[in-house]
């Protein structure tokens, strides 16, 4: 790392020292020390090495569950759809109360880690600037994390809320409706990525460990336990979530340009063909755009998805209930003020005891996928993140997103529950087809539906692209810039799963979904020991012991300030005293 620094310092006891400040001072005078005369140590990282091999025991053993669970999808769909179903159920009745609780604290977490002292702290050496752009980072953050569900459920889930309500309120009440879907779609869930993007990106890019998950726990259970098999099983635990949360994402993708199709007049009745032609094309697209790299595929693309995205937002907004969304902007966000609360209160108990199933099915149900795709985000969050600082990501990664997420919701949840209102009901036969439904009630919806078909095309590719990046770093032991052929052959292998299930059993995908779910659930408890080794480590960083000594150095330096300005007060008060002495002399009795 060219103008690095020692990145930790081992023990605090360095933050205190015996010898006095004064004496430190005089020490550092009375030599010929040279501050620039001193280069400060590089540091190597090892993500930046080219000769890295491939983990064939975590890559093996991925594959090999990977397999397992597809072939029992096929070859026992009952079988599978009940485990999947009963395994969900328990998770969500027994540690719901857990995924409540944990995913508050992370949002505070994250925020006190931005205001902290560790905020000035680079993820990078001290003097390196960021790898991409202000614009391609958010944008390419955006597209791996949210892309295809915002797509999904931008005007959905709001109009859903709205039509049904939600524990503890009546239907129609449109603040409550908007206030809900923000709280599951903006600062919890990029609160959990943050946690797995800081601590990756903090051991990779400043410390020069492996861009792997379990280097993330060096602090906790030392460079041995990593390397060990505790440090396997996160990382092919990390792999397995990745695989299936991704085939399930790229699945809802499929049927979504599907709906579109149909809806906008394209295709009449698409058939499985069509399906199987659409996901080889954009399969074929994003492993082009795997090989050549993040700098390029990924960064164009997120660029390009960007501008649609915007184009459409646009679109609806000029053409849609302009005034109701504006209002909706203020009004979804103060809303959301009023009633965070009471969502993050909000458990099983809660409406008379009656809001158990619907948090099952939404918040629950978000917050245990938003932590599945934790490792895959968290990674790519991580590699695209360098030269930060750590205030910059977690203030980036956290307000940006739900900043794009808000405006998101209001333009197209807003016109969704504008229309429920004046009677031009969107609701349709199947989620998917809902977006198309909104756009085909305005004038040129037929062009908006293409452009949005697009979009979620370039989502697709873009969010396969990412995956299968992340998963080529994991397989050949945390390399920055994995072997395009490696992360190719992941990308592949993880379209086929999603195709191969959604062809097979239209209940496959949901059913993968609740496995994945329950598979990834103990990565809540990965995420809150990262905390606890994301402290760790920046506590040890030579900043924030530079910072610590400083005070200490400052408070010893006024104490013997302080201590000298009276010696001095003590030593002019006597010669004072002998001064006048001196001056009145001694008194002659008289005779």
């Amino acid at each position: 790392m060219d103008g690095g620094v020692p990145p930790q310092v081992t023990g605090e006891e360095t933050y205190e020292s015996n010898e006095s400040a004064t004496g430190q001072l005089a020490s550092m005078l009375d030599t010929d020390f040279d501050p620039s005369q001193h280069q400060e140590e590089e540091v190597e990282l090892e993500a930046d090495k080219k000769n890295a091999k491939i983990d064939w025991t975590v890559t093996g053993i991925a594959a090999v569950l990977v397999a397992a669970v597809v072939v029992w999808g096929l070859a026992l769909p009952n079988s599978f759809a009940d485990f999947s179903a009963n395994a969900l159920s328990f998770v969500v009745d027994n540690f719901g109360w857990a995924f409540i609780l944990f995913t508050a604290i992370f949002v505070v977490f994250v925020i006190a880690i931005a205001a902290s002292k560790f905020g000035s702290i680079k993820l990078g050496a001290i003097n390196e600037e960021p790898e991409f752009s202000t614009v391609s980072w958010i944008a390419m953050m955006f597209a791996a994390g949210m892309g295809i569900g915002l797509m999904f459920y931008g005007a959905s889930e709001p109009l859903a809320f709205y039509r049904d309500g939600v524990p503890g309120h009546e239907p129609q009440e449109v603040g409550t409706a908007m206030a809900t879907a923000m709280f599951h779609w903006t600062l919890h869930p990029w609160a959990v990525y943050a946690i797995v993007g800081l601590a990756i990106a903090y051991s990779t890019f400043r410390i020069g460990r492996k861009q792997l998950l379990s280097s993330a726990f060096v602090p906790l259970i030392g460079q041995k336990g990593a390397d060990g098999p505790i440090g396997k099983l996160i990382d092919i635990l990390a792999i397995f979530a990745t695989v299936f949360g991704t085939a399930c994402s790229l699945g809802l993708g499929a049927l979504q340009i599907q709906a579109g199709l149909q809806a906008s007049g394209l295709v009449d009745n698409p058939s499985n063909s069509i399906v199987l032609g659409i996901v080889l094309v954009l399969t074929l697209a994003f492993i082009l755009s795997a090989l050549s790299g993040v700098g390029k595929g990924i960064q164009y693309l997120s660029n390009l998805n960007m501008v649609l995205a915007a184009l459409l937002a646009i679109f609806v907004f000029i053409v849609g209930p302009s005034v109701t969304i504006l209002n909706m902007v203020p009004s979804s966000i103060g809303n959301y003020l009023a009633n965070f609360t009471e969502m993050i209160g909000r458990t099983a108990e809660s409406a008379d005891g009656t809001a158990g199933e619907w948090l099952s099915g939404w918040t629950i149900f978000y917050w245990a996928w938003w932590i599945s795709w934790s490792p895959f985000v968290g990674m790519f969050l991580a590699r695209i993140s360098r030269g930060r600082s750590v205030r910059e990501f977690c203030l980036g990664v956290l307000m940006v997103p739900a900043g794009v997420s808000t405006l998101w919701f209001a333009i197209f949840g807003g016109t969704a529950i504008h229309l429920e209102q004046t009677g031009r009901s969107i609701v349709g036969e199947s989620t998917e087809a809902e977006l198309f439904n909104l756009l085909e009630s305005f004038p040129l919806g037929s062009i908006a539906a293409i452009v949005a078909m697009i979009l979620l095309a370039t989502f697709f590719i873009t969010s396969a692209d990412s995956a299968s990046t992340v998963m080529g770093s994991m397989s050949q032991n945390g390399r920055s810039d994995a072997t395009p052929w490696l992360s190719a052959v992941w990308g592949a292998l993880t379209a086929a799963v999603g195709l191969v299930l959604l062809m097979t059993n239209e209940d496959a995908l949901s059913n993968l979904q609740n496995v994945t779910i329950v598979a990834a659930s103990p990565f809540l408890i990965v995420l809150i020991f990262l905390m606890f080794a994301i402290v760790k480590d920046l506590r040890n960083d030579v900043i924030y012991v530079e910072y610590r000594e400083a005070q200490a150095f400052q408070r010893k330096l006024a104490r013997e300030r302080r201590i000298h300005r009276e010696i001095q007060e003590k030593e002019a008060h006597k010669r004072r005293r002998l001064e006048k002495h001196n001056k009145v002399g001694p008194k002659v009795k008289k005779k």
